[in-house]
């Protein structure tokens, strides 16, 4: 099974995190890096450190809206597309690309009509 991680938060790299260990991760997508601190200097997301350090490629598209940047998600030929807080609204493009389905982690305990509902 090909997966591809869509996230940016460190809630997010602790799924990237479990999602390896017991699935192909195929590719993570992630928020370009960021100006931050004091230094203003570029950070990277949790996520993208964390696929880093698992050896996983990583693409920081800054809109979907490029053909460009669709046509290297379907090389990725993905089977499904797991997204926790990745910070960017999907596409249809997107959400067609794989296989089987987009699934969408929320931290949220909130009733079924809050958030990314």
């Amino acid at each position: 099974m090909r997966i591809v991680f869509m996230g940016t938060p460190n809630f997010a790299a602790t799924i990237l995190e479990d999602l390896s260990q017991h699935y192909n991760v195929v590719a993570v997508y992630t928020r370009p890096d960021a100006v931050r601190g004091r230094g203003k200097k570029l950070v990277a997301s949790p996520v993208k450190e964390t696929a880093m350090s698992l050896d996983i490629p990583v693409e920081q598209p800054t809109t979907f809206k490029d053909p460009e940047a669709i046509a290297t998600l379907e090389q990725y030929r993905p089977d499904f597309i797991i997204v926790a807080a990745y910070g960017m609204i999907l596409p249809v493009d997107v959400l067609e690309c794989p296989t089987y389905h987009c699934l969408n982690v929320h931290a949220s305990l909130l009733p079924r009509w809050r958030g990314a509902a």
